[in-house]
């Protein structure tokens, strides 16, 4: 089976590596013949063109990869791929979180699919464990630690009580964090997973800017001693719930017990869960990014693709996000304290309390209406 790749960056460059040296027979009936790189500088190998249409419009590639990362023109190269009539597999999580409904339908349009492994938990055969659960049960929730540098940054922090800017600084000099952390800090990195997990998981199409977001940027020592002081750990969360006519989901951190399965994922790993009525929950731990493990995953989906395993495109439909009936106890730290006395329970510190038991919701609005840039909240596990 014939292969382009759109890009030859880490994914891109990882994936050509494992085909290229073919370790199994199943790799070895593989073969890149073409590969889109960005300018002539990347041009070190004979299959690398700065055409697209050199691997979109060539009849006898079957299976595009899609490595670019980004919105455009990933998306636009991966929707033509579709149109000719090729497979698209894609590590893209913000394109694909942003336009799979798009994709989705014309990959149905087609006759052909797309395939998303590598999205979401690196090399963790997340999506496929979903398949395979939803053959016999139906999902009715999942969660899970998604990204791999908040949970270094957080391990760091927790066990060394070492500042957030430092440990920011160390994730960017070992490559786990980007230059601009933006997405992985504000939880919009997990957003754009645990959206594709509900198109997975419940077959729903689901907004991605609708599900609630709070991330680690403003998390201080203070936060942290109090989880150890509680008993807690603290990570970083991406959830989701099926509801029939809504979904519930969000990102947000979590003060987790020291005995639950996820207080205790080291490091820059990520680990996430399914649960279902037979199956009950389902947790997978892994390396949830790098070259290798996430190139890994895409290799995986091309030889689903090959074998015709994993084929069909579910009918995806669009599910709205409704979050008014989760309920918990938070964490909130804001110098504006003093104006959070109606949902207060208990004063935990410096300008620090724990809420009653009310809907995140309600939580939400009233820290929208304190307009405070340093505020930091967490759920707190019961």
């Amino acid at each position: 089976m014939k292969v382009g790749l759109l890009g030859h960056g880490v994914v891109g460059s990882g994936v050509r590596t494992i085909i290229d040296e073919g370790a199994t027979w199943e790799v070895r009936e593989l073969e890149v013949t073409a590969i889109l790189v960005k300018d002539e500088t990347e041009m070190t190998d004979p299959r690398t063109t700065l055409n697209a249409d050199d691997i979109i419009n060539d009849p006898e590639i079957q299976v595009v990869a899609e490595c670019m990362g980004g919105l455009e023109p990933a998306h636009t190269y991966a929707k033509r791929a579709l149109q000719a009539g090729k497979h698209v597999v894609t590590s893209n999580k913000k394109m694909l979180a942003t336009f799979c409904g798009d994709l989705f339908d014309t990959a149905r349009e087609n006759g052909v699919t797309i395939h998303y492994e590598a999205s979401c938990g690196g090399g963790i055969p997340w999506m496929a464990s979903l398949d395979r659960t939803r053959r016999v049960d139906d999902i009715v929730s999942f969660r899970g630690i998604f990204n791999g540098t908040t949970n270094y940054i957080l391990e760091r922090m927790f066990h060394e009580n070492r500042d957030f800017a430092d440990m920011l600084k160390e994730a960017q000099k070992l490559g786990y964090a980007e230059q601009d952390p933006t997405d992985d800090i504000d939880g919009y990195d997990v957003r754009y997973k645990v959206a594709l997990s509900c198109a997975k998981a419940f077959d729903a199409i689901v907004d991605a800017e609708k599900i609630l977001t709070y991330g680690i940027r403003n998390i201080t020592a203070q936060d942290l001693q109090f989880c150890r002081d509680s008993g807690y750990a603290c990570k970083l969360m991406g959830k989701g719930e099926w509801h029939t006519d809504y979904i519930s989901a969000m990102v947000i951190p979590v003060f987790l017990h020291a005995d639950d399965v996820f207080a205790n994922i080291p490091l820059n790993f990520n680990a996430i869960e399914s649960n279902s009525k037979t199956l009950g929950s389902a947790a997978f731990v892994g390396q949830g990014a790098g070259s290798l493990p996430t190139a890994h995953a895409v290799v995986q989906n091309v030889i689903d693709i090959w074998k015709d395993q994993d084929s069909e495109i579910n009918p995806k439909t669009r599910v709205p996000i409704d979050n008014q009936f989760h309920q918990g106890i938070y964490y909130i730290r804001t110098v504006k304290d003093a104006l959070l006395a109606s949902i207060t329970d208990q004063r935990v510190g410096d300008h620090a309390i724990l809420t009653k038991k009310i809907s995140v919701l309600e939580a939400e609005n009233a820290i929208r209406t304190l307009a405070d840039q340093d505020l930091f909240i967490a759920e707190v596990a019961e």
